[in-house]
């Protein structure tokens, strides 16, 4: 299902989350992420920085209205 490097169970679950919910129009929010997947904010980020490196095709990381936004495929 995924490319080259294989994701994490934690890379693949967030990527999952972000798919399957509308990140792309309502703001993503670290501290909600941390507290669904019951890990640091650190840990979201840095998950979140290896999906834009493991699988740049299949999600987009943008900034809108003051806001980060997140949309996979």
């Amino acid at each position: 299902m995924f490319m080259a490097e294989e994701l994490t169970e934690l890379e693949a679950r967030i990527f999952e989350w972000i798919r399957q919910s509308d990140f792309e129009t309502v703001a993503w929010s670290t501290p909600k992420a941390a507290k669904s997947f019951k890990v640091k904010e650190d840990v979201v980020y840095e998950a979140v920085a290896a999906l834009t490196r493991k699988v740049p095709d299949r999600i987009q990381v943008f900034y809108k209205d003051g806001s980060l936004h997140i949309a996979a495929e």
